[in-house]
């Protein structure tokens, strides 16, 4: 009989998920993962099979803890300028829309498991901001204005770009949706 595990393999995944946030997959080694982990080489190797699998278990834990909830606020908000507001508000989505990004510009491209992942919730959350863009010609062309914005912004607040305020630019944008409204 084995010995029983050291650690809390939820509480592993959940850090492992901030740490792939913070740079690309590529730039974290294992040698990374074990000293921002705390756990041995051996034991996440025993546990997960591989670097990949340790990132796969982060990404499926941060799509279904960060994005998840956050695509269900999207769907929730009444209207487009609430859905901005609400997607751009919450600082506790920022790791996972971080991670998103890292798996839709850099895993995806080379992952089929990573890409199917990243379609199903690009998906979701165009269909989250379509049920809130409301009935009318142009309600897929918003849902998907809408996502490609919040990643947009996501993405700019990343980069460290001068100016960017995400919370400004989401206000802006949705007081500007109001009034097309």
């Amino acid at each position: 009989m084995g010995r029983p595990r050291g650690f809390d393999e939820a509480t592993v995944i959940r850090s492992a998920a901030e740490l792939f946030s913070t740079r690309s997959y590529d730039g974290i080694s294992m040698d990374d993962l074990v000293s921002h982990l705390g756990v041995h080489r051996n034991s996440l190797y025993k546990t997960f099979g591989s670097k990949r699998g340790l990132y796969q278990a982060a990404l499926r834990w941060s799509l279904d803890h960060d994005i998840n909830p956050l695509i269900d606020r999207i769907a929730g908000a009444g209207d487009l300028a609430g859905a901005l507001r609400a997607a751009v508000a919450e600082p506790a989505t920022e790791a996972g829309l971080n991670l998103l990004l890292l798996a839709a510009a850099e895993r995806a491209p080379v992952d089929p498991e990573v890409a199917e992942q990243v379609a199903a919730v690009l998906s979701a959350f165009d269909q989250a901001a379509r049920t809130v863009a409301g009935p009318g010609a142009e309600e897929d062309d918003l849902g998907l204005a809408l996502t490609a914005t919040v990643l947009g912004l996501r993405l700019r607040a990343r980069a460290g770009t001068p100016g960017t305020d995400i919370d400004h630019a989401g206000a802006a944008l949705a007081r500007r949706l109001t009034h097309r409204t």
